[in-house]
């Protein structure tokens, strides 16, 4: 059996004892992320930036955890509004440009995000598979 690895991120700290994420061997999963700026710990403005800071803190996220965007398998996204898919999608494809090595993604609805955040994610990701 595996031990459990609490990942942290100096900037991206939740407001409740929750790591960023957790990796037990290959797996890895997170908790939310958001598009906070790590220098300030504060959300950014707009849709389009926050979406930006999301997949840079995926990013953070994945490397503190061993891990690269091609061993994602799934993301769960919500918004506050989905029809802003169109800068989740740019960041989506800047992240995962090849089409035939995508992970899958559910997006929902939610209008009452945490922190007042537009848009947010968990991630699951299997290293080295």
């Amino acid at each position: 059996m595996s031990k459990r690895t609490s990942i942290e991120i100096p900037g991206l700290e939740h407001v409740h004892p929750i790591p960023n994420a957790c990796r037990i061997g290959n797996l890895l999963m997170t908790g939310g992320i958001y598009g906070k700026d790590p220098a300030t710990g504060k959300l950014v403005e707009g849709i389009a930036a926050q979406c930006a800071f999301m997949f840079a803190n995926i990013r953070r996220v994945l490397d503190a955890g061993g891990a690269k965007p091609e061993d994602v398998i799934k993301i769960h996204v919500w918004m506050k509004n989905k029809d802003d898919r169109d800068h989740l999608n740019r960041e989506w494809l800047a992240m995962f440009p090849d089409e035939h090595s995508r992970p899958t993604r559910h997006t929902f609805k939610e209008e009452d995000q945490p922190y007042g955040a537009l848009i947010s994610c968990e991630v699951m990701a299997v290293i080295g598979s």
